[in-house]
């Protein structure tokens, strides 16, 4: 950090260069905790929303009673049971997975990873079931079969109706990793309990952090705009910016 911006942020009691860095150390926490959960929740909410969709009740069934649990109970209540159950499950101290799961990250990494797999299933599915019947029989004319139509129709239809319902989703998994300092992950949520705790200054810990969760929303709002925007660009009149 420049001298000058030190010098600067040591004038006050609070805000110094030191509790400045805590800041953002939780920030860098934040963002790698939310952004591993959203890419591999979206790469298992695909197959699955797929399976969702499927007449089979074998292929269908246990997909429903996935989401049906993890969007029927709190991520709070989720990642207590991940974080305090997988301790207790017989031998797994003597594994190879204590040495990943004894660290907070991951237990709160996977609960955040499989309720927000569990939302996103059901966004994708319902953007596939809302997929118009003319596309697909068209494309059943020109000879493509179930995957080609999967891949080349379907899906990409699929994605421009769910971007809007899943920037929703990506800013409540945003707001929801402020729980994930309840495991001792010091993310922003946790920087601002520290500095509030050695400080005594509640209001200006925790507005602070909130400030930057706005700065977040509002950066994730604005780039979700950009490509709900690019992937609807077919449908502007012609000749429009």
């Amino acid at each position: 950090m420049p001298e000058f911006i030190t010098e600067w942020l040591n004038q006050n009691e609070i805000f110094t260069a030191m509790t400045m860095m805590e800041y953002w150390d939780g920030l860098v926490s934040t963002v790698q905790l939310v952004f591993l959960s959203l890419v591999i929740g979206l790469v298992l909410a695909i197959p699955l929303a797929i399976m969702r969709t499927s007449k089979n009740h074998f292929v269908s069934g246990p997909v429903w009673i996935f989401t049906y649990v993890f969007r029927g109970t709190p991520l709070l209540i989720q990642l207590y049971i991940i974080y305090y159950g997988i301790a207790q499950i017989p031998g797994i101290q003597d594994t190879f997975w204590w040495d990943i799961f004894k660290e907070p990250f991951y237990p709160a990494l996977l609960a955040f990873v499989l309720n927000t797999a569990a939302y996103t299933t059901e966004i994708i599915r319902g953007a596939i079931v809302a997929t118009p019947n003319g596309e697909i029989e068209a494309a059943k004319a020109y000879g493509m079969n179930w995957f080609m139509r999967m891949r080349r129709i379907i899906l990409p239809s699929a994605a421009r109706r769910a971007v809007q319902a899943y920037s929703n989703e990506v800013i409540f998994m945003l707001h929801s990793s402020a729980i994930a300092s309840v495991v001792t992950i010091v993310d922003l949520t946790g920087a601002a309990r520290n500095i509030y705790s050695r400080f005594y200054a509640p209001f200006d810990a925790f507005i602070a952090v909130a400030l930057i969760y706005m700065a977040l929303t509002f950066l994730l709002v604005f780039l979700f705009r950009k490509l709900e925007n690019h992937l609807l660009r077919h449908q502007r009149p012609a000749g429009s910016s």
